[in-house]
């Protein structure tokens, strides 16, 4: 058996950059041979398998033919008579297309590496076409190498694939995985960008056809950085997305926060101060599993200001309005919270008024 070294390591390699994962493609070998050399074989139907020690993935070279939509609608052909360059052809972008031997050599057989001296994201073959998440990858790939461009005929065949509604036959969780992947690229917003140009935002992500997501800023968390995409939606058109793409709640959450109270937060001195106290409440700013630092994270980077004081103002708030106390008068029940909520609408009124600095 012969193995390879193939994909975006070998691709990440040529471009100077960190490798973090490695995949490999075994060439003459059987799922028996594989098996007694001590792999574990991923998956029933699917040629894959773990290295014993390493973890690593290695395939058998296989062939692919479309039987039916969808990422499964696949017939899968894997033996020992599969070679090299028959797997690399069913590869989505010459770039990805390139392998290396055990003894250093770079097998490129669709120009791979002229394409990556050229920054260019160009399809393998008309095979491209069979899976429709390639549009997505390509939008993906523009965006964590933005000095990379889809190729003319690329693109014209993504148009043709956007027409042709397969986009539809994809699931949630694989586009989402993408648009995950492009957010924390170095150029996020290229990835709406590519799919406005090629009108592939529908299904998946029709609220951005009008509207650019907004970049987010260095440091956050990738539900944080999802929150400051997008954060150019109204809260309506981010629960649709969510729903739709089946986000994790507390990424839908967040973004719903930051777009319905960033004006309390951002104006929190001249606010109304019953209007900012359930908003506060609503991000349960004065219980013990607040999220208000995350929610002012965002929306801090987004209006590129400091919003230490009123988190400080929070603690005071907390520290000072005591729900015992309010308790020990006798209130429960509705009464009770009501007298809370004004107890803490007056406390921060006061604070409002006082020269608290906006940043250490």
């Amino acid at each position: 058996m012969d193995v390879y070294l193939v994909g975006g390591a070998v691709r990440d390699e040529l471009l100077g950059r960190p490798v973090s994962e490695r995949d490999w493609v075994v060439v003459g070998a059987t799922v028996e041979e594989m098996l007694a050399a001590g792999y574990r074989q991923v998956g029933r139907d699917f040629p894959v398998f773990l290295h014993p020690e390493t973890g690593d993935e290695y395939a058998l070279a296989r062939t692919e033919r479309k039987t039916g939509p969808g990422h499964q609608g696949f017939e899968v052909h894997a033996d020992p008579s599969v070679t090299l360059e028959e797997d690399l052809v069913r590869r989505d972008l010459t770039i990805n297309a390139m392998a290396r031997s055990g003894a250093g050599e770079l097998i490129d057989p669709f120009g791979g590496q002229a394409d990556l001296q050229a920054r260019v994201l160009r399809h393998v073959s008309d095979a491209f076409a069979e899976d429709p998440l390639r549009v997505f990858r390509v939008a993906r790939f523009a965006a964590t190498l933005p000095e990379f461009v889809p190729a003319a005929q690329t693109c014209t065949l993504m148009r043709q694939m956007a027409a042709e509604g397969v986009l539809a036959e994809l699931s949630a969780e694989r586009v989402w995985a993408e648009l995950t992947k492009a957010i924390s690229g170095r150029a996020p917003v290229r990835f709406v960008e590519v799919l406005r140009d090629l009108d592939a935002l529908t299904p998946w992500l029709v609220e951005f056809e009008s509207r650019d997501p907004h970049p987010p800023a260095a440091g956050l968390d990738p539900k944080q950085s999802f929150a400051a995409y997008v954060s150019t939606l109204d809260p309506e058109s981010i629960a649709a997305m969510a729903r739709r793409l089946k986000a994790p709640k507390a990424h839908a959450r967040l973004a719903g926060w930051v777009v319905r109270h960033r004006s309390h937060w951002w104006d929190w001195r001249q606010a109304d101060a019953g209007e900012l106290v359930r908003a506060l409440e609503e991000v349960q700013a004065f219980r013990p599993d607040s999220r208000l630092d995350e929610t002012l994270a965002v929306c801090g980077s987004l209006g590129g200001l400091a919003l230490e004081a009123l988190a400080r103002a929070v603690e005071t708030v907390q520290a000072s309005v005591q729900v015992e106390a309010l308790a020990a008068r006798g209130l429960e029940g509705p009464a009770l919270g009501e007298a809370l909520t004004d107890a803490r609408r007056k406390k921060l009124a006061e604070l409002s008024a006082q020269a608290i600095p906006d940043s250490e």
